[in-house]
């Protein structure tokens, strides 16, 4: 008679896609975020070119919080809640 354990819910393993970008996104929405790259590495276009005519128009300064923002929200939150939020879910801003 086989038996199995429970499996605590800290304990499973979880797969993590190979390219979740939270790293990169994370660096460099921090140190480049007036740019919008960060943006343009997860695919959104959009957001991008917001960021920056956001930075024209207000000479970097208010993107660049954002970006610093956005940097930290990302290198803040686990691999998979990164993935799962950004890359699938699609989540455009914060």
């Amino acid at each position: 008679m086989e038996t199995t354990k429970p499996t605590e819910e800290w304990n499973k393993q979880t797969e993590i896609p190979q390219d979740n970008k939270k790293v990169a996104c994370g660096i460099l929405a921090i140190l480049l975020g007036p740019l919008g790259i960060h943006k343009f590495l997860l695919g959104y276009t959009n957001e991008g070119i917001i960021m920056l005519v956001i930075t024209l128009f207000t000479c970097g300064a208010a993107s660049s919080i954002i970006g610093l923002i956005e940097g930290i929200i990302y290198l803040t939150k686990s691999d998979q809640e990164f993935y799962q939020t950004y890359q699938v879910g699609k989540k455009g801003w914060f």
